[in-house]
């Protein structure tokens, strides 16, 4: 098949999606495009379903088709998204343990995007219902993912929201990566680095938030020591109730091991979990760990699970042209994407500046637009606009680091335009190493 020409107008995508205008389905039982049915609903997002489906033309073929409303508003970046999703996709398609798109079908009210179905699961929900994993269950799904990573990391890409959730099982229990939407391209790096800060805090590398240049492969590396924690002892390592608490404990290493957990998985997870990226241990220096090496999977069935995809995928991948494949995104079908017509009660950013740097600013930016500043006993900053009212507080979370957070007071969302927050944001831009609210789950 030839190599795919890029096609980065997202109103391309769109207008192409536009002109199919029968067929739209609606819910369980629906025909799409005389193509597929839909079956059982198995979840839904704010604007989105996903349902378990088949394709007409051979029944005995489950897949899962995430149907999507185009008459509502997404207040996200779609042309980043869908391009960056389809570089993704296209690079890794081959590999057994990263879920499979099939293709992208539209009317002029629906985008449903078809894909592989993981009939497992979520991972999370199984480790919900066991609360944590014996050692070699851990170890069989944790090399599954390092294996996986791998590839990515060869062929130029960091997935960057690695966590349970985002991991899937099929029919036989084998792992498969799900939802590439915050993957960074070798093309997005600026002097061998990347500097959008993205992921799920609890998961991220604390290096992302300074947004001074990080390594995605190390970011990655963070993430699967995050994970492993958790496949092992059945909760976080740092407590993600209290950022600025969190922060602190990462950058200073605080969270101890129950006594269940082995000394060669407490020796993965503690170098996996050190916050200089530079001595952090890689993935493949996990993978040539001897305690990765007691895993069942080795190397020969890793290529058996590729050739037998690629056998069993053959019969999607030969009807694809050119914008079939450009059109294989899952850009639209981020968590993070349909949360985003919600109004935003907060903001945060980290900063390097002085608190009385930082106080200053904000005091300036708020009088500039119009607030009316207050100060409060303990140490608070109000401002004040009509009925609506927000509070600005300050915390320490490391070394000249700071998180700044906005919060709109109970009771005064109805006052407060979504505006606003891009006026403070524009304002307050260059003290601001970090927009928390841009990550995945800020």
């Amino acid at each position: 098949m030839e190599k795919p020409k890029r096609v980065s107008p997202t109103n391309t995508f769109i207008s192409r999606l536009t002109r199919t205008t029968s067929g739209g389905g609606s819910g369980s039982g629906s025909i799409i495009l005389n193509k597929y049915q839909l079956g059982r609903l198995l979840g839904r997002g704010s604007f989105a379903k996903v349902y378990q489906a088949f394709p007409l033309e051979d029944t005995t073929k489950k897949v899962a088709v995430k149907s999507i409303d185009k008459s509502l508003n997404y207040d996200a970046p779609l042309e980043q998204l869908i391009n960056r999703e389809v570089a993704a996709m296209q690079r890794l398609k081959h590999h057994p343990s990263i879920l499979k798109i099939h293709e992208v079908l539209g009317t002029t009210t629906k985008v449903h995007i078809v894909m592989e179905l993981a009939q497992g699961g979520e991972l999370f929900t199984k480790l919900q219902q066991k609360g944590r994993f014996s050692e070699s269950t851990a170890r069989n799904y944790f090399c599954q993912l390092i294996s996986a990573l791998q590839f990515c990391h060869q062929n130029g890409i960091a997935h960057r929201d690695i966590k349970p959730q985002n991991l899937l099982l099929d029919e036989e229990g084998n792992l498969k990566i799900s939802d590439f939407g915050l993957s960074a391209l070798p093309e997005q790096l600026k002097n061998g680095l990347l500097h959008t800060a993205c992921g799920t805090p609890a998961y991220t590398a604390p290096e992302v938030v300074y947004r001074k240049g990080y390594d995605g492969t190390k970011a990655d590396a963070w993430s699967c020591g995050v994970l492993l924690y958790v496949f092992l002892v059945g909760s976080l390592p740092f407590d993600d109730s209290d950022l600025p608490k969190m922060y602190r404990a990462m950058n200073r290493r605080m969270f101890s091991f129950p006594e269940w957990v082995s000394k060669p998985a407490r020796s993965i997870i503690c170098r996996l979990l050190d916050p200089n990226p530079v001595t952090r241990l890689t993935i493949e220096e996990v993978m040539n760990s001897s305690w990765f090496k007691k895993s069942k999977i080795t190397s020969k069935q890793q290529q058996g699970w590729s050739a037998q995809f690629i056998q069993k995928d053959s019969a999607y991948l030969t009807k694809m042209n050119a914008f079939d494949i450009i059109s294989m995104s899952s850009g639209l079908n981020l968590s993070g994407l349909f949360e985003m017509g919600l109004k935003k009660k907060e903001l945060r950013f980290t900063s390097g500046s002085k608190v009385g740097d930082i106080e200053e600013k904000v005091e300036k930016v708020g009088g500039e637009l119009g607030y009316r500043i207050e100060r409060g006993k303990g140490g608070g900053i109000g401002l004040v606009k009509g009925c609506a009212l927000l509070l600005v507080e300050i915390w320490e979370v490391a070394e000249a680091l700071w998180m700044v957070e906005f919060k709109v007071v109970e009771g005064r969302m109805i006052e407060f335009e979504e505006y606003q927050w891009e006026q403070l944001k524009a304002g307050l831009e260059d003290i601001a190493l970090s927009w928390h609210n841009e990550l995945d789950e800020f």
